[in-house]
């Protein structure tokens, strides 16, 4: 049951199935090349940051060399002149001691580059100079021994340095001390455009532009598909109207070259099946016209003979010959109706095969047919009549049981009788095989009916009913071609 759901999420017809298919490459395609591209981005990415991250170590390594070289005294005037001319690359102050701020969660990126800045300044300041080197958001950045915010400073002093306004991209603050009681305190942003430590990820522009071709080619896929498809509809509507012997013109043959063959190749067994038919019938018309006339013949002769014995068994010979040839011809008169295809009300056809039986009860009819059905009117009548008089003849009583839906017609005949043997339930659908030898008939009333059904590119099954009885299945497929 679990499989046949699965399996009936799987679009039917060969346009879903194209798209559908076509789908999923999209996806796969897309999805392995994004996969690829962002990888290969954010190695390059990653490689741009600690080169960044190494060129700024080198570059507050020579401003605190800068600073170290000054006089103490001179060390703020410196500030104050730098803050004046609207300030460097660099926020810098002088802290009596390192300032504590709230820094930012650690990441791959966010290590590596204060492992790159720490090994930089220890090799250019010595080993053992004292610094302490984090990223710390724009709102928890702390400025100055007052422990100021950056949003309270003057706009001049650091907010062109420090601010990158709309993205507030983490800043990177290293302390270092320089002396006793005095921590220089250096803030920056990393280099454009490394600014921000998180790795890169599929812009909204680029998903855009994943779902624009995803759409521009299953639109492409779908016209394709629907438009090589449609000769394949043309082929299946032709040859239900082959299957119920309706005449109609050849099978054009355009389209791809293996679509042209299959046409080609249509037209030519459609032609054949024709001239078979035409040489049936002409064959069988001279057969009933050949040996009724010498059977005739023949049993006048033996009327003529004065042995008595001898002419009962001649005429029982020829009673067996004239029943083998009217069973013969029966069959097919039956089966080789040449009616046109043309909408059939199923539940009138039925309320007129079963009219003569559903007064006194014999049999009951439970369902109805949505829509009038596409064929042929007395070879319908024929099959469904068959198979009610069968069921009249081993059960008494019968349910004629309709049900209807989107791919096929189904009609149920039950019956109360003994059933078949299950070794049997293909055997009685041949010529001439009968379960009970009481009675009239010839034996080929379900068989009859089974082609009949099979003109139609039906099916009649016989199932025996657990409750008792046979249920005997006609299955008529509704096929929808556009």
């Amino acid at each position: 049951m679990a499989e046949r759901r699965r399996w009936s999420l799987v679009p039917r017809s060969l346009l879903g199935r194209m798209l559908l298919l076509t789908l999923l490459a999209i996806l796969v395609a897309q999805g392995l090349s994004s996969l690829f591209w962002l990888s290969h981005l954010r190695s390059s990415q990653r490689e741009g940051l600690l080169t960044s991250s190494r060129s700024l170590a080198y570059s507050m390594a020579a401003s605190v060399s800068y600073f170290r070289s000054l006089p103490i005294g001179y060390r703020p005037l410196v500030l104050d002149q730098l803050r004046s001319m609207g300030g460097t690359r660099f926020f810098v102050s002088l802290n009596e001691r390192p300032l504590q701020m709230q820094s930012l969660p650690d990441t791959p990126n966010k290590q590596a580059v204060l492992d790159i800045v720490s090994d930089v300044l220890h090799q250019r300041l010595g080993r053992d100079v004292e610094l302490e080197v984090e990223f710390v958001a724009p709102d928890d950045l702390r400025l100055f021994n007052s422990q100021l915010k950056l949003e309270e400073l003057p706009r001049s002093w650091a907010h062109y340095a420090l601010t990158l306004e709309p993205v507030n991209p983490p800043v990177l603050v290293t302390q270092i001390r320089i002396g006793e009681n005095e921590w220089l305190y250096i803030a920056s942003l990393m280099p454009a455009p490394y600014v921000s430590l998180e790795p890169e990820a599929l812009q909204p522009q680029q998903i855009l532009s994943i779902g624009l071709t995803s759409l521009l080619l299953l639109l492409f896929a779908g016209l394709l598909v629907h438009q090589q498809s449609r000769p394949l509809k043309r082929l299946a509507r032709a040859a239900r109207e082959v299957a119920l012997g309706s005449p109609a013109a050849p099978l054009e043959e355009r389209g791809a070259r293996e679509l042209v063959e299959v046409s080609r190749a249509f037209n030519t067994m459609r032609e054949s099946i024709d001239r078979y038919l035409s040489e049936r019938g002409q064959l069988f018309s001279a057969i009933s016209h050949d040996l009724r006339t010498p059977i005739t013949r023949l049993r006048l002769r033996v009327e003529l003979l004065e042995d008595e014995p001898q002419r009962a068994k001649l005429n029982q010979d020829l009673d067996e010959l004239e029943l083998l040839v009217k069973g013969a011809l029966q069959c097919v008169k039956d089966t080789d109706i040449h009616e046109n295809i043309e909408p059939v009300d199923i539940n009138q056809l039925l309320q007129h095969v079963a009219g003569p039986y559903l007064a006194d009860g014999r049999v009951k009819l439970v369902g109805e047919a949505g829509e009038p059905y596409p064929g042929k009117p007395l070879a319908l009548r024929r099959c469904i009549g068959n198979l009610l008089d069968n069921a009249l003849k081993y059960g008494q009583r019968a349910q004629l049981h309709v049900e209807d839906g989107t791919e096929a017609l189904l009609v149920h005949v039950d019956d109360e009788g003994p059933g078949v043997p299950e070794q049997r339930l293909e055997q009685v659908f041949e010529p001439r095989v009968r379960l009970s030898q009481r009675g009239q008939g010839y034996g080929l009333g379900l068989g009859i009916a089974r082609n009949i059904a099979h003109t139609h590119g039906g099916e009649v099954s016989l199932r025996n009913r657990r409750e008792g009885g046979l249920r005997v299945t006609l299955r008529l497929p509704r096929l929808v071609v556009e």
